[in-house]
């Protein structure tokens, strides 16, 4: 049987957790949708899919033997801005977008090296990188018809309003009050005008292949329109194992006074490897350290809502909760 016939049985998984039937019609129509855009823009497969939580990947060459990348995902809110903003970045930074179909969602993308910044074994090394690589997509204006931060947040309140104490423990009840006090003090100013990618962790950089663009280009993004310090949750408690084990990761000075600098045992070095990855982060465009805390538990607000309302009580919060714990005291 082709590899083509079906979506892969982890995707079709995820997208009955993540969509429910509607993800399961989708997973019976994609087969389908990749035969026609093979055709209408004239593809020749070229080896396995893969796939991530919600997109099929299908590696395709073009009429010209441009070897190139078959995307489809479901249309939701957070997937349908992502041609939009890679047009904005216009393969600056991002990957290229050749080809585009509004009504499905499908994209046609330039096919980058299949290295990601997960393979780099210095985990500081990357998140420098990513630093590095947000403040330069973070230079591009924002497009129309994006969703906006401040709708974002509007809602999450709500919803937060809504989740209080339903959480199976004290301590995640307690830090979901706390960060939604920090986002009812946000939501009182406009949340900003930056483009976002809302979703730069490792596994979204790719290796270039062509040096004069860089070595690294983002893949993936969520796009929204806001304050940057809500980018950097994804990249703070990416590569986890590697914060706790201490890892390769080089211990920064604690700086500013913060959280964790005289606390002795595991808990506090682990603090203190965290609040070192966020200051490069931050340091990478100069962000406001309070209010990049500030947007960063905004952030964690929004994981917390979410294990709320989930049934799988395997999906652990814990990175989440020990960045709060740092970052709450920052907040100005």
């Amino acid at each position: 049987m082709s590899p083509w016939s079906s979506v892969p049985a982890a995707l079709r998984a995820s997208h009955l957790t993540f969509y429910g039937d509607a993800g399961t019609a989708w997973d019976a129509a994609a087969p389908a949708l990749a035969a026609r855009f093979t055709e209408e823009w004239r593809l020749a497969p070229d080896g396995p899919t893969t796939h991530g939580g919600v997109a099929w990947i299908l590696p395709v060459r073009r009429s010209d033997g441009t070897p190139a990348t078959l995307k489809l995902q479901p249309l939701d809110a957070e997937t349908a801005g992502e041609p939009t903003a890679l047009r904005a970045w216009a393969g600056d930074g991002a990957v290229r977008l050749l080809e585009h179909d509004p009504d499905t969602g499908a994209m046609l993308l330039e096919r980058l090296d299949d290295r990601s910044l997960a393979d780099v074994p210095d985990d500081v090394t990357a998140t420098e990188v990513i630093a590095e690589l947000l403040a330069h997509l973070h230079r591009h204006p924002a497009p129309d018809g994006l969703r906006r931060l401040d709708d974002v947040l509007a809602s999450l309140l709500e919803r937060a309003d809504a989740a209080r104490g339903t959480l199976r423990d004290a301590e995640g009840n307690d830090l979901l009050d706390r960060c939604a006090a920090v986002g009812r003090e946000l939501a009182g100013d406009a949340a900003g005008e930056t483009l976002l990618h809302w979703d730069l962790h490792c596994a979204n950089v790719l290796a270039s292949r062509e040096p004069e663009r860089g070595s690294w280009l983002a893949i993936d993004p969520k796009p929204l329109v806001g304050d940057p310090g809500y980018e950097l949750l994804a990249p703070l408690h990416n590569r986890w194992d590697d914060l706790v084990r201490g890892g390769a990761a080089r211990e920064g000075a604690v700086r500013d006074g913060a959280p964790g600098g005289e606390r002795g045992g595991s808990r506090g070095r682990l603090e203190r490897r965290v609040l070192h990855r966020f200051d490069v982060l931050r340091a990478g465009e100069g962000l406001d350290r309070g209010r990049a805390a500030a947007w960063t538990c905004v952030r964690v607000l929004e994981n917390l809502v979410w294990e709320a309302g989930a049934t799988d009580s395997t999906w652990s919060s814990a990175p989440d909760r020990v960045i709060a714990r740092v970052l709450l005291p920052l907040v100005g």
